[in-house]
C-alpha cells in the first residue's frame, strides 16, 4: 500500500505535537512534523517511535523566519523527499497578549510572519507536490479569535488579525485550484488547554485538551475534504 505524506507545522507542542502522534499511530503515513524547537521534536519522535510500523515521523527543523528568505532552498533541502503530499497542516501559530498600542512593529511582524504570512508561502512553495497525483487537503488551523462576528478580546488585536487573514486566504485558494485536486479549508478553533491559550487567558480552563482536539483535526484532514472545501469551520465550545 503506498505511503500518504502529511506535513505538520507547529509540532513541537500541544495540538500540533498532538496531531502528529495520531498520524504516527496510522497505517502508510509519512509523517514530517516542522518545528523550530528541536528538543521538543527529539521528545516526539521518540514518543512516537514504534507507534505502527507501517509509518514513519520525520522530525524537521523549521523556522518560519528563515523558511521565507529562502523558500525553495528550504524545502530542498527537507531530510526526506515526497513526489506527493496529500494533507498539509499548517498549525503553527504565535501569540503575544498585549494591548495594541504597546505591541511593537518586531512583535507585529512576528505574528504575521507566523501565523498568515509563513503559512501562505509554505503551501505556494509546496504546489508542485500538490494535486495531480492524488487529492491534496490543506487545513488551516485558524482561531475563533479570527472568526467574522466572535467575541473579540483585548490584547488579541494582531493575533485575531493574521488568523483571520489565514482563513480568508483559505477561501481565496478554494477557489482559485477548484478542479486542480487540492482542497482548503480553515478550522477556528475555539478554547482548548494548550499553553498558547493559557497565555492569552491566565487562569481560564479551556473545555477541551489538545488530544481531543487533536484527533478531531486529524479525523477531519484525512476525510474533511471529501464534504467541504473552502470553508471556514468554528470548532468550538467555548470562546474563549
Amino acid at each position: 500500500m503506498p505511503i500518504s505524506t502529511v506535513i505538520i507545522t507547529g509540532a513541537s507542542r500541544g495540538i500540533g505535537f498532538e496531531i502528529a502522534k495520531c498520524f504516527a499511530r496510522l497505517d502508510h503515513f509519512q509523517v514530517l512534523a516542522l518545528s523550530r524547537n528541536k528538543r521538543q521534536l527529539g521528545r516526539l519522535a521518540t514518543e512516537c517511535a514504534g507507534l505502527n510500523k507501517t509509518s514513519k515521523l520525520i522530525p524537521v527543523a523549521f523556522d518560519f523566519e528563515k523558511f521565507l528568505d529562502r523558500p525553495s532552498e528550504t524545502i530542498s533541502n527537507l531530510p526526506v523527499r515526497f513526489r506527493h503530499i496529500s494533507i498539509l497542516i499548517n498549525n503553527a501559530g504565535y501569540l503575544m497578549n498585549k494591548p495594541f498600542d504597546q505591541i511593537n512593529t518586531e512583535e507585529a511582524v512576528q505574528m504575521l510572519h507566523t501565523n498568515f504570512l509563513g503559512p501562505s508561502i509554505l503551501i505556494k512553495t509546496l504546489l508542485p507536490f500538490m494535486g495531480r497525483a492524488g487529492d491534496t487537503h490543506v487545513v488551516n488551523i485558524g482561531s475563533m479569535g479570527g472568526f467574522q462576528g466572535s467575541s473579540k478580546y483585548p490584547g488579541l488585536s494582531y493575533y485575531s488579525a493574521s488568523k483571520a487573514a489565514l482563513a480568508s486566504l483559505t477561501e481565496c485558494l478554494s477557489m482559485e485550484y477548484k478542479g486542480a485536486g487540492i482542497f482548503f479549508n480553515c478550522l477556528a478553533l475555539g478554547a482548548v488547554q494548550t499553553e498558547m491559550f493559557a497565555e492569552a487567558f491566565p487562569g481560564y480552563k479551556a473545555p477541551v485538551k489538545p488530544k481531543e482536539m487533536a484527533q478531531f483535526i486529524t479525523d477531519f484532514a484525512i476525510n474533511g475534504y471529501k464534504f467541504m472545501n473552502g470553508k471556514i469551520i468554528p470548532v468550538a465550545l467555548s470562546n474563549p
